[in-house]
């Protein structure tokens, strides 16, 4: 039996399953050279982002990741995106990571998005550490995870990127 999709509702947001009607705005969040900046990724087409949201709904079905398209509650078009993945074996530790538009950034959307993924993390899916990447130039990624509680982890580096600083979280 499939388990149903985790809607998280907030003040202002709604998190939802990204569906293949969200290929445009998928395309866009994972292309667009300001919100890309500080991401190693290989060029994005309409084939990658279409590629990108089966393996959302297939990394869904096998619990190895959830994704969350966020949009406000005035409009269900995809602002930004959050999701849990990288699960450990034992489901005790997860990894964070997120997008956002940037005619959205600095309006506390992520903050809002971000605190109620990790409430879900943590009281629903019973994980004990939330990891997140994020390079040592993204200012504004560093003091979101600080606001909401990582720590630096120190000694640690990302092998795939040199830039990245890895942070964590405790329940």
């Amino acid at each position: 039996m499939a388990i149903p999709f985790p809607i998280i509702l907030t003040e202002r947001l709604n998190l939802r399953k990204v569906v293949p009607s969200d290929l445009d705005r998928v395309h866009f969040l994972r292309s667009d050279q300001t919100i890309n900046k500080y991401i190693k990724r290989e060029p994005q087409t309409l084939e990658t982002a279409k590629a990108h949201i089966e393996r959302l709904d297939s990394n869904l079905k096998t619990d190895k990741a959830i994704a969350w398209g966020i949009t406000t509650k005035e409009s269900d078009i995809l602002i930004g995106s959050i999701c849990l993945w990288n699960f450990s074996e034992d489901k005790k530790k997860a990894e964070v990571g997120y997008d956002l538009d940037p005619k959205f950034q600095g309006k506390g959307i992520m903050s809002e998005a971000l605190k109620a993924v990790l409430d879900f993390a943590f009281n629903q899916r019973s994980f004990e550490t939330i990891e997140a990447y994020t390079d040592y130039r993204n200012i504004p990624s560093k003091k979101l995870l600080k606001i909401h509680g990582f720590i630096p982890r120190q000694g640690i580096k990302d092998p795939e990127n040199q830039n990245n600083e890895v942070y964590y979280l405790n329940r």
